[in-house]
């Protein structure tokens, strides 16, 4: 109770505050040009008032920012396309010279918002300018933090041109499908629901869901629902998430044209010896330097065969902790040898295996440094019929 104490003083001034925020700066001038102001940006610092050419040349770099517009009497929820404001791709966001006319909206504002058809329309008296589709114009709709936004967009026309996905894809704007893409999202939100998933538990569509309430706390059934949510690409963003950091940087410099080898996006262990990185080669004469491993197996993590095993896609099949799938399944099948047991005793070995009929793998097993349990990159295998030593032998050689 003690900062509520402090506060009930300071609640007439605090409050005095958040109303002045409401109102419009005097004058009512553009903070840069001094012309009458008509937009301001609650995502800027100190919401700033600008007219309409100073509001788009200072969003060129955040055009994912919320702007609001004075009506005369309130402000009220604008977009950043309305000031004119275009994404040009290539050539360091600016227009591209190769383009002739740059793209110009001819009409805005009588444009029902995607996903609502014209039945539903009718019964809308009041469309926010923000949900407004450019009309007459090429537009994306870009999937950010801050919620849906539609932006007029300038790719690059040159010859020697990238493809438009790639384009995007160089201004972290990451395409929902690759042939003519009209939906990305930002590298910001991807991140940012990676998070929320990993941490919060949050969901693709309770994510998204959170995204309307961001874009229009009031007109949440206006806001376009995209069949391209998070949710269906969740299984790429942890793969664009490893080749982001610095370990996927460090193995795409180091002339590895053909993308991450075998173990290249896992990390071993800090603290044990490595030459190059920890050790020099004066070093590697000292016993003290020595590693010390341990191998050990997990029979509770199983695996069921795939209902549909062709149409499994590896995304990065042995560039982390496990080995490649296929090497240890060829090699395993390979050696498989049915061997007529006479004895009781070896007959237990049978009977406890023919029960995993419907399983993929058995199991795991592992080769990890013995002073702080860290998992060699590239070592950790399948069982696919209880403990083999061939599984493990593959893995002690991995590590070694």
């Amino acid at each position: 109770n003690g900062y509520i104490c402090e506060w009930l003083p300071q609640k007439e001034d605090i409050l005095q505050i958040l109303l002045d925020l409401e109102a419009p700066p005097l004058p009512h001038t553009c903070k840069i040009c001094g012309k009458d102001g008509v937009y301001r940006c609650p995502d800027c610092m100190h919401q700033p008032l600008l007219c309409t050419d100073c509001c788009c040349s200072m969003h060129a770099t955040h055009p994912f920012h919320r702007v609001q517009q004075w009506t005369g009497d309130f402000f009220k929820d604008s977009a950043l396309h309305m000031t004119g404001l275009q994404l040009h791709l290539s050539h360091d966001g600016a227009p591209c010279p190769s383009s002739s006319v740059n793209v110009q909206a001819t009409h805005i504002g009588h444009s029902w918002p995607a996903g609502l058809d014209e039945e539903e329309w009718e019964d809308i008296d009041y469309i926010p300018l923000h949900l407004c589709l450019p009309v007459g114009s090429k537009y994306l709709t870009v999937i950010d933090v801050t919620g849906v936004h539609f932006m007029l967009l300038q790719p690059c026309q040159c010859v020697n041109a990238e493809s438009y996905h790639k384009q995007l894809l160089h201004a972290k704007l990451y395409a929902s499908t690759f042939e003519r893409p009209s939906t990305v999202f930002t590298f910001l939100v991807l991140d940012d629901f990676l998070r929320d998933n990993v941490e919060c538990r949050t969901s693709g569509l309770n994510y998204y869901s959170k995204l309307h309430w961001v874009t229009s706390s009031v007109f949440l059934h206006l806001v376009p629902v995209r069949s391209h949510s998070p949710q269906s690409i969740r299984q790429l963003i942890g793969i664009i998430y490893v080749l982001r950091t610095d370990v996927g940087n460090y193995c795409g410099y180091q002339g590895n044209s053909n993308g991450s080898m075998k173990g290249d996006l896992a990390l071993f262990c800090v603290a044990c010896p490595q030459p190059g990185i920890n050790l020099t080669c004066l070093m590697l004469n000292s016993w003290r330097y020595t590693r010390t491993v341990v191998m050990d197996g997990n029979f509770k993590a199983e695996h069921m065969h795939e209902q549909r095993p062709d149409d499994q896609v590896w995304l990065m099949d042995g560039c982390g902790f496990m080995v490649t799938n296929l090497i240890i399944t060829c090699g395993a099948s390979s050696l498989t040898v049915q061997q007529k047991l006479t004895c009781n005793n070896h007959k237990v070995i049978s009977q406890a295996s023919a029960s995993h009929g419907k399983l993929n793998s058995t199991g795991v097993g592992a080769t990890a440094c013995a002073w702080h349990g860290c998992f060699y990159p590239h070592s950790v295998v399948d069982f696919q019929k209880c403990e083999r030593q061939l599984n493990m032998d593959y893995s002690l050689c991995n590590a070694l």
